[in-house]
This record gives structure tokens, sequence and C-alpha cells, in this order.
């Protein structure tokens, strides 16, 4: 009897801190569990569908001496499906996923808005499309139980379809056109995770080459070579079901993700500034200045929490390095005739609100706001007055919106359950700026009017830590 009691009161002073601990909700509830449970091993299939936007340099002499250099950037929707297959090992650095996909999309990728005037009635049109592509790729990547963060590359084919016409003097204009599928390769990075059963979705950018060309434009005023670069960015959003999967998986109780929290985060950003240059003659060209470059900065939010649907708050400031500095027009070279384009975004920032919703501890949100940034353009001018620099800088606001998805984040365990990271895509709008100078000996203007793509990964440290419930 006396051993009884006293087992029996060791187990009650045992149970005490067990109780209380639970009644703390501490963050080290059953995560361990969870990854123990979700296997990615198997096929599957989906549908996905976001926008591209194309980066396409093209040089092209449409007049002896003449030797233009501009951005050519479909940009537009697309959608379409993939299906593929995931292996998952276990490795020092935790589960490890193995997999290859293949996707085919239709697009509606197109830009014809690029106008060169050179005078004497001569103007040159360019226009560019890119109907539909595809990526056969490989993925590996790390998984935390039901989220799995990847990189990705292979191989990349599509259609692209360029026509330049020159409009003279003359009643009939003269094109040079291509239609051809090319081929290249593509590298990318994305985040899936499981929304319940066999269903998963995923945010993801891949930047697909697809070569380069050099067409002998031999039907146009002149003889006269065409180089082309075809670059795309894509951003897209998919569904993915998974054949044979965890179709007894469900989320475990949201994640308590109410708080204040700071962070940083990394990426990269993509420029369509569509663009314009007049001169009195008339000299009027239209173009895209198209920097690109990475981006870095800081953020900090609040969240508010209805069950699963949260409500936040974020503010962030970015370096950045985006650059133009390759586009040159309004001649470029002619008679001695040219203006090159040295376009830059040095930082710009962002205050939104967020509407979310917590799939366990994976929240998936919308997003959207202020934007703010400094704009710098600088011109280097060649007349018969000789090389001169003009610089401009604003400092403009406008709008963002984007999506995301934010998960919980220990790195290896080295870091506590505070700490979550996200992966992002915003589309920054900075609006229009307008800048008046002297071209030579008569007045010029030049406008731009920005806009950004972002993509980009960051890591939160959240005061109130996301607390899975037990289940």
């Amino acid at each position: 009897m006396k051993k009884y009691l006293l087992a029996t009161a060791l187990v009650g002073l045992g149970s005490a801190p067990t109780l209380a601990a639970d009644l703390a909700a501490r963050p080290s509830t059953k995560a361990p569990a969870l990854a123990a449970v979700y296997d990615w091993t198997g096929f599957y299939v989906g549908v996905n569908a976001g926008g591209g936007l194309g980066r396409d340099r093209t040089q092209h002499q449409p007049l002896p001496g003449q030797n233009y250099s501009l951005y050519l950037q479909p940009q537009g929707g697309f959608g379409g499906g993939q299906i593929g297959y995931n292996w998952q090992t276990n490795s020092v650095l935790g589960q490890i996923v193995f997999g290859v996909e293949a996707d085919l999309q239709g697009a509606g990728l197109s830009d014809d808005r690029t106008n060169l005037n050179f005078g004497g009635g001569l103007l040159t049109n360019y226009s560019q499309e890119l109907d539909w592509f595809g990526t056969v790729r490989g993925r590996v990547g790390l998984a935390k139980g039901p989220v799995l963060s990847y990189v990705t590359a292979g191989f990349a084919y599509g259609n692209v379809n360029t026509t330049i016409t020159l409009s003279g003097p003359g009643p009939v204009p003269v094109t040079f056109s291509t239609d051809r599928t090319q081929g290249g390769w593509v590298v990318g990075s994305g985040v899936e995770a499981a929304l319940g059963g066999n269903w998963t979705g995923k945010i993801e950018h891949l930047y697909l080459n697809l070569g380069n060309r050099t067409d002998f434009a031999a039907p146009l005023f002149f003889p006269s070579n065409v180089n082309t670069e075809i670059r795309q960015n894509i951003f897209r959003a998919g569904l993915n079901y998974r054949i044979g999967g965890n179709s007894n998986y469900q989320p475990v109780a949201a994640a308590n993700w109410s708080g204040f929290y700071l962070g940083g985060n990394f990426g990269s950003g993509y420029g369509r500034d569509r663009s314009s240059l007049s001169v009195p003659g008339p000299f009027v060209d239209t173009f895209n200045l198209a920097s690109d470059g990475f981006i870095g900065g800081v953020q900090a939010g609040y969240n508010w929490q209805a069950a699963n649907w949260v409500f936040g708050l974020e503010a962030d400031i970015q370096g950045s390095t985006l650059q133009d500095d390759k586009t040159c027009v309004l001649g470029c070279g002619l008679a001695g005739v040219s203006a090159a384009y040295d376009a830059t975004l040095p930082w710009f920032g962002t205050v939104r609100g967020r509407l979310g919703y917590s799939v366990g501890s994976t929240l998936f949100y919308a997003t959207g706001g202020l934007a703010y940034g400094s704009i710098k353009t600088k011109i280097d001018t060649n007349s018969f007055v000789g090389p001169v620099t003009q610089s401009f800088s604003h400092t403009n606001t406008g709008w963002t919106a984007g999506a995301g998805i934010e998960t919980p984040f220990n790195l290896l365990g080295l870091l506590g359950p505070n700490w979550t990271t996200k992966t992002e895509y915003l589309y920054v709008d900075l609006g229009s700026t307008s800048d008046s100078f002297i071209f030579g000996a008569v007045p010029a203007t030049t406008t731009r009017s920005v806009t950004e793509h972002v993509f980009r990964t960051g890591i939160n440290y959240h005061f109130n830590s996301p607390v899975v419930a037990k289940y």
C-alpha cells in the first residue's frame, strides 16, 4: 500500500509540469511528428496560371551606321498543366525531395509598342510574341513535413514570333518576320505546401533562356543583321493533386500568427518601363527601359487573427541594383546622333495590407498597398554640338499588389520556433516621370513609366511565436 501511494504521488508530481507546459502552449508541440507522417514520394498532376515578362535584347541596323540597341518585352498571362514525380529520402540536412517535372503553357505574351522614328518619314516598328512554352526540369528541395522549399532547373522551349516593319515615304511597308520554336534552359525556385488530402499549392519563379539568334534581314531598305536574345521571367501559382499521396492527411489546427514581427529579405526584380523620347523634327521614339538586378532589405509588420483568417500590415524598404544601361535610340550612331540610356532604381519600399488563410502552420496570403521609390535616369546624348550627359532624379509614389506563402523555419534546428520564412511575388507601379532638356540646340522631352516585377524570399522573427496547437 505504501509503495502504491508513493508511486501515485510521484506520478502526480510528474504530471504537474507537463500540464503547465501544455497550458503554456509552447511552440515545441508535434511539428516533428508532422514531418514524419507527411511523405512527398509519388506522382502528381496539376494546373498553373501566372504572368510573364520578357527581356529580349534586340540589336538592329536599319540604315548604314545606325546601331539600335533595344529591349522587346513580351508581357501577359499564361496558363497550363504539369506532371511530375517526387522521391523523398533522409539526409544529414533532413528530409530531401528529388523530383522531375514537365509542363506545357499556352501564353498571351506580346509587345508591339517599340517605334523608332529617324526622320524623313522613316518609322521602324518592332513586335514580338511568345505563343506557348514548356519546360522539362529536375527539382531538389528540403521538406519540413507538409512544406517543400525547392530549386529547379532543366530544358525549356517555346514559340517566338518577331516582326520588324519599316514604313517609309512609299505606300507599302517593308516587313521582316521570323516564327520559330527555340530551345534553351530554365532555372528557378519555389515553395509548395499541403492543403489537405492529396492537394498541394505552390508559388514559383522561373527564368527561361531560349537562346540567341542572328537573322539577315535582306528584305528591308538595306541589308542588315537583327540579333535577338530571348529571355523570359515567369511568375506563377499552381495546384497539384498527388496520385496515391497522403489522402488521409489533414492540416493541424491553424498556427498563431498574431503579433509583431521583424525580418529581412533578398530577391530579384525586373522592370518594364514604358518610355519615350521626343525631339522636334519630328523624332518621336517609344521603347522599353528594361532594368533588372538584385534587391535586399528589411520588413516589419503586425498580424491579427480570427480562426484561420489572418489580417496584417507590413512595411519594407529595399536597396536595389536594378539597371538598364544598354538601350540606345534616336539614330544611335546615324550622322552622329544618339541617345544612350542608363536607367536605375536605387531603392524602393512598400506599405501594404495582408489578407491570408492559415492551413496548419502554412500561411497563404494576398497583399497590396502603397509603393514608393527613387527613379534615376541618365541620358548620354550625341549631336552636332558634341556629347552631353543629362541626369534626372525623382522620388515617386504608386501602388503594389502580390501574393506569397509563409511557413515555420528552424534552419536545421539552429533557430527557435519564433522564426518563419516567406516567399512572395510583388508587382510594383511607381507611376511616370517626364523631363525636359536641350538636345543639341533644340528642346527635347523624355518620359518613363516605372513598373517592376519582384520575386523575393524573406525570414521573420515573431515576438509572439507562431504556435501549432496539439493534435
